[in-house]
């Protein structure tokens, strides 16, 4: 797969390289995609589009479900099934949909009643499914946390993973490269994630938009897997598309015995680290953007507004609108200050909590569980404290920490031990923040509504909750504990994940079975088909004529454009109604908030948005943002900047957003505030007023606007490159064989794992057995 290439190389150009299927001379690349993640809230509309087009899974060996955003956290003595055990309707329709899909479409999937079932970004490293130099993707923006491994690991709309269930390919373009240095000992109570939020509060939410940022330096090297884990997975929140590590000897050992990973001391094994230890920026190598940081400069850090770069040190003060000189900052500070409920000058010591919640993709695994224990252990949860919950990032993180007695040492302390699951992260389960509750929360993201309507977040690390859960407030653990307790682990946590029974290939003969394997034996699917290419068409776009709605906001987050209690659906319609839910309705009365542009004539018409303030579309990879814009009549954005992934997401849905300088968006924003109507002239790259006056022009990728104008389907066109997908397949199985036959689809090259499928039952009583390694 790579080529001889002279010039120096940097870690995210060699993952690039190697994945590559196709590139065309405007820049767009096909890329494989070794491994994909499923989970039951970006799948329905996904699996419904293979069953519309008649098309099949391609790949059922690359690809591991599971449920984890929905289901409860409740005790599972008595579960029998889904679909009676998930008591809020809409949640139980999805995990169930989730169930009979994997069913249909031959999947590999952990179910509730399944040991290894936990939250996405936790099961793939527990159970060697990610491994370093593969590319990682899944309906999810926290897949980045899989680039700890030197993985290219990244969050994907469900249209996207439609793709990749179809072809098991992405339409993409190269990123730029960008580098963050931390060098340095970290203090003590100073932990990989106090490291990461310090790192956004500087370069902020949009520092790395466009970019795939490559963590190094000393500070980084000396982390855990786990913590280097929690780093990646925030890496989306500094806007970047991904966030890498280089594998080293820790990876390695962390690997090591994991049940998808190739077996120890085995031929395989043997050629894998080989290659693994390749991966690595070459001296020389040239970085689009840098960011040196020197390790005693970060404190233990907390958030005090409403995004993740909103953060100070535990011993500063909230911060203040006079504190900023940039006015889109000063304004988000007003805004965030109110739906906080702080004052600016307030020491953050002194803000008092309601709840704490540990847990999360970010900080659930066994390693943070201990450093959480350590600062609670023989010590009693503050009266103030309503509710402080542990939940482990899956039942193998569980079954240890109780193994090891951490969730007695929890329980005494006047915690709930819970079982896995996403939790009060996103709160799309029973855990949830009541209106203007304020809690210490290891979660990613502290947008408005994130954990509960009108909920209050403040991110942190593990051991910081833990302090604050002892002290009712927002603490400073190294006034809480000794610093003997406040030492970040250095070494990878053993976790039981049970025997593996990977088989691995010795021979020269069962390579050349593999080689020689015929090609019409790629593909099953609910309908047994072969998996050959089938088309599908969109919506075309040319020329856009209507209202424009004004926005003078900055960072309007994935979370404001439709909150998550509105994800809980199976269909890509319906969904205009829920658009700036927040915004457009007033909480306790449900009645239209008359101050919200939408809610204006001539807005309620708007075929078009334009914001003022940059990064519009932030934080989740959720398509349901698009899908809601679509839904309400708006198929076109413009705005200064956008979160990677929802510009992606609008391009699949026949949606234009358009970047633009800020006179444009002025001209633009002044014909709107007026009510008038513009014209926007995709073919012509060129924006009017209604009676043709030029208001700005634009650029769209080549290969984007061609896919518009004439309504392409990207899984249609790329099936026309069968050819290329299967010789790349051939090439990939001949030199990474440990990356084939993760699942239970017995392919026609050695199986590398043995698996049960989920048992055909009635749809209402679905059933999975837990697969045994």
């Amino acid at each position: 797969m790579p080529s001889a290439v002279s010039r120096p190389q940097t870690l995210y150009d060699k993952v690039l390289r190697d994945h590559i299927v196709d590139e065309k001379e405007d820049g767009t690349i096909l890329i494989y995609i070794d491994r994909h993640l499923v989970h039951e809230v970006t799948s329905p509309q996904a699996f419904e589009g293979l069953r519309n087009a008649n098309r099949a899974v391609r790949r059922p060996d690359c690809t591991l479900a599971t449920s984890d955003h929905n289901v409860p956290t409740t005790p599972r003595t008595n579960f029998k099934d889904v679909a009676s055990f998930i008591q809020e309707p809409d949640s139980r329709i999805q995990c169930v949909t989730l169930e009979n899909n994997v069913r249909d479409f031959n999947l590999t999937f952990f179910g509730l009643n399944d040991k290894r079932q936990g939250i996405v970004h936790i099961i793939g490293p527990e159970q060697g499914f990610t491994l370093p130099g593969t590319t990682v993707v899944c309906g999810d923006s926290h897949t980045s946390t899989h680039g700890a491994f030197g993985s290219l690991a990244f969050g994907i709309g469900t249209s996207e993973v439609e793709h990749v269930l179809a072809t098991q390919t992405l339409i993409t373009r190269r990123s730029e490269n960008m580098k963050v240095q931390v060098d340095g000992e970290l203090a003590p109570g100073v932990s990989s994630k106090d490291v990461i939020l310090h790192v956004i509060g500087i370069i902020g939410t949009a520092g790395g938009t466009g970019a795939v940022i490559e963590f190094c330096g000393s500070a980084i090297r000396s982390l855990s897997m786990e913590a280097r884990m929690s780093i990646c997975n925030m890496a989306i929140e500094a806007g970047a598309r991904a966030g890498m590590i280089a594998p080293d000897q820790i990876t390695f050992e962390y690997l090591k015995g994991r049940p998808l990973a190739p077996k120890p001391d085995s031929p395989e094994w043997k050629r894998a680290v080989s290659y693994w230890s390749s991966l690595k920026t070459d001296g020389g190598a040239k970085f689009d953007k840098e960011v040196y940081i020197d390790a005693k400069d970060i404190a233990p850090t907390v958030s005090w507004g409403t995004s993740p770069q909103d953060v100070v040190p535990i011993t500063a003060v909230v911060p203040g609108p006079d504190d900023f000189s940039d006015p889109n900052k000063k304004e988000a500070c007003k805004r965030a200050l109110e739906y906080m409920g702080l004052t600016a000058g307030t020491p953050m010591q002194d803000v008092v909590l309601d709840k704490v919640f540990i847990g999360s993709c970010t900080n659930a695994r066994i390693e943070d569980l201990r450093a959480a224990a350590k600062i609670v252990e023989g010590r009693k949860v503050a009266p103030n404290i309503k509710h402080a919950m542990i939940v482990p990032g899956s039942g193998l993180v569980k079954q240890q920490a109780e193994k090891e007695g951490l969730d007695k040492i929890f329980t005494d302390a006047g915690f709930d031990w819970r079982e896995a699951g996403c939790s009060m992260c996103l709160g799309m389960n029973p855990d949830i923040l009541s209106p203007k509750e304020r809690c210490a929360s290891t979660s990613n993201r502290n947008f408005e509504g994130r954990q509960g309507a009108q909920g209050r977040t403040h991110l942190m690390s593990p051991m910081m909750a833990a302090a604050c859960a002892l002290v009712g407030k927002l603490a400073d653990v190294r006034k809480v504990a000794s610093a003997a307790h406040l030492t970040p682990a250095k070494v990878t946590p053993e976790i039981d994940v049970a025997d593996p029974t990977v088989e691995d290939m010795f021979t020269d003969e069962d390579m050349d079975h593999i080689i020689d394997a015929p090609e019409d034996g790629v593909a099953s699917g609910a309908d047994g088909g072969s998996g050959a290419p089938a088309t599908g068409g969109m919506p075309t776009f040319t020329q856009l004529k209507g209202i424009v709605a004004p926005m003078d906001r900055s960072n309007v987050d994935t979370d404001a454009i439709i909150p998550k209690q509105f994800l809980k659906t199976i269909k890509r319609s319906g969904l205009g109604t829920a658009l700036f839910h927040q915004w457009r309705y007033d909480s306790e009365t449900g009645k239209e908030n008359p101050d919200f542009i939408l809610n204006k004539e001539p807005y309620r018409n708007a075929k078009i948005l334009v914001v003022t303030g940059p990064n519009f579309g932030c934080g989740s990879s959720r398509e349901h943002a698009p899908w809601a814009l679509l839904d309400f009549g708006i198929r076109c954005i413009i705005a200064p900047s956008f979160g990677d992934i929802f510009r992606s997401n609008c391009f699949k849905n026949s949606m234009l957003p358009l970047v633009m300088d800020q006179e444009a968006i002025d001209k633009v924003a002044s014909e709107a505030r007026a009510g008038r109507e513009i014209e926007v002239d995709l073919p012509a790259q060129v924006i009017k007023t209604a009676d043709g006056a030029e208001l700005g022009g634009f650029e769209v990728d080549g290969f984007k606007k061609h896919c518009l104008i004439n309504g392409l389907d990207d899984i249609g066109l790329t099936m026309q490159m069968e050819k290329q997908i299967r010789d790349f397949e051939r090439r990939r199985t001949q030199k990474y064989p440990w990356l084939d036959g993760s699942g239970y689809l017995k392919r026609t090259g050695p199986v590398k794992v043995e698996a049960a499928a989920v048992p055909k039952t009635n749809r209402g009583d679905v059933k999975a057995e837990p697969l045994e390694w």
